[in-house]
């Protein structure tokens, strides 16, 4: 293990948290937490914008977590973000501040995403893993459920729904009574109606209840006296009646009630009580483990070679039915031409551009099994919008942009490039696509490519080009293409020494 102390930071839509932990072998020990009560959903405006004072409340405590982070290495720490930086308009914009804020990179993950870290993270904090568990849980802008055995899910979703979000729209100002309530369980119900089938099927041995609200239901309904253990369907009924006679959870005289949940304790109770009515729940037990260890254990597999992302990648290319001798042909070449536009990259066998290319290239023609025709374009579509576990959204956006640029007009990627770095991917991807454009295994050309003050600068063997005309004529397609995003590219040939 290459670090000893890794950390996770999990921007949730109600809380931000950071977790620290020491890696012993391949166990991971809780050594520090942090939590900031953000509301970060409360912000969202009615036209899916964050407002300035979730931006500033979120600023604050990144700056908080990035004070005790301060020393560790990059490649120690993931910082996931989820429902509200997922939904809100502005997340472009807000993101590069909120990074700077933290001082490491922010992935903002998508929902079935989100479900598979929790349940990683429930499933080590089990006693017993091997039972089929049904995991639920209830965070401030949506709502997870996943049904797994040991450490494999089984069935992962994440619907729109969360304890903000919620009690901001059922009951404004705090206020409860029984017809807002019953509107907000009839909601939630509603949301569920697109799951209870399949969840049922499938079937489960154990219930569990994780994060923020399932804790807080759990403390309000052993410390009170509504229930013997964990969460119960009896125990959510007298709760839900007590919380409407008080009419605000403000008046409510109850132990374990925190100041920072009152304000959410509304929405969470009406999806949790929609929970246990739609999938016939009687009782939930909790666990500590959520999303942050999740994170953690998945960031210690990374650490291990055991990347999630490659195995997604090698389901991938069995489910399109990618050609694996091409794939390789272009992976292998276009990592040669990187790197010799950036020497650095043989050091460091981790490096993130390298992967991101390696990625693309065996997965750019995922999209021949939709179509031959304009296939790097269903390619780009597949990659930006499929699930792919242990990938985050910019992830995916990113190997998107590639692979949409490694053939066709450069022109239609330009707006989307923002980063130097690739420019240089594309021109790799793009380079070895069009060498190995024949698929066979016949001796690639020995190329040299360096950077030049304008661009890129090709040298290839006189002999070989002649006797190539149809790539000479694509190289000549090349030069007009990089012309056109204002990068140059000149070929040069020599003669065999």
């Amino acid at each position: 293990m290459a670090h000893e102390l890794i950390a996770a930071v999990d921007l949730g839509s109600n809380s931000f948290r950071l977790q620290v932990g020491r890696v012993v072998g391949n166990l991971i020990y809780p050594l520090d937490s942090l939590k900031e009560s953000v509301r970060l959903a409360a912000g969202l405006t009615p036209e899916k914008a964050l407002d300035g004072a979730s931006q500033l409340r979120a600023l604050d405590a990144l700056s908080r977590f990035g004070e005790r982070l301060r020393g560790f290495d990059v490649k120690a720490v993931r910082a996931v973000a989820t429902n509200t930086l997922r939904v809100a308009k502005n997340a472009p914009q807000f993101l590069p501040e909120a990074e700077a804020a933290l001082g490491f990179p922010i992935e903002v993950i998508a929902g079935r995403e989100e479900a598979r870290l929790i349940y990683l993270g429930v499933a080590h904090s089990l006693a017993n893993p091997r039972t089929q568990q049904l995991v639920v849980d209830i965070g401030g802008g949506s709502t997870e459920f996943i049904i797994g055995r040991h450490f494999k899910p089984l069935q992962l979703e994440s619907l729109y729904m969360g304890c903000v979000g919620f009690s901001l729209r059922f009951f404004p100002g705090g206020r409860v009574d029984k017809a807002s309530m019953r509107d907000a369980e009839l909601a939630a119900s509603k949301e569920l109606q697109t799951i209870v089938h399949p969840y049922r099927a499938t079937g489960w041995e154990e219930a569990v209840g994780s994060s923020g609200t399932a804790k807080a239901l759990v403390d309000l309904l052993e410390q009170n006296g509504l229930s013997s253990g964990g969460i119960t369907r009896d125990g959510l009924e007298a709760l839900r009646a007590m919380l409407v006679r008080a009419g605000d959870a403000t008046r409510l005289q109850l132990d374990g009630l925190r100041a920072d949940r009152i304000p959410v304790l509304p929405g969470g109770l009406a999806i949790m009580s929609a929970v246990f009515k739609e999938l016939g729940l009687e009782r939930m037990v909790f666990s500590e483990g959520a999303l942050r260890l999740g994170v953690l254990y998945d960031l210690l597999g990374r650490y291990h070679h055991e990347d999630l992302r490659e195995a997604t990648v090698d389901d991938f290319m069995r489910r399109y039915q990618v050609d694996g001798f091409q794939a390789e042909r272009v992976s292998q070449t276009a990592l040669d031409v990187l790197t010799q536009l950036i020497p650095d990259l043989v050091a460091d066998a981790d490096d993130a551009d390298a992967r991101t290319l390696l990625w693309a290239a065996r997965l750019h023609e995922v999209g021949v099994s939709l179509a031959h025709s304009s296939y790097h374009k269903h390619s780009a579509y597949i990659l930006a919008n499929a699930d792919m576990p242990g990938f985050s959204r910019r992830d995916q956006a990113r190997l998107s942009r590639i692979v949409l640029a490694h053939r066709g007009k450069l022109e239609r990627v330009h707006p989307a490039v923002t980063e130097v770095r690739d420019w240089l991917l594309i021109f790799a991807i793009r380079l070895a696509a069009l060498l190995h454009r024949a698929r066979d295994d016949s001796a690639r050309p020995p190329i040299r490519v360096t950077l030049s003050r304008r661009g890129f600068q090709l040298q290839v063997e006189s002999a070989w080009l002649a006797a190539s005309p149809l790539t000479a004529a694509a190289l000549d397609e090349e030069i007009r293409q990089w012309a056109g995003v204002g990068l140059e590219l000149k070929v040069r040939s020599q003669r065999q020494k």
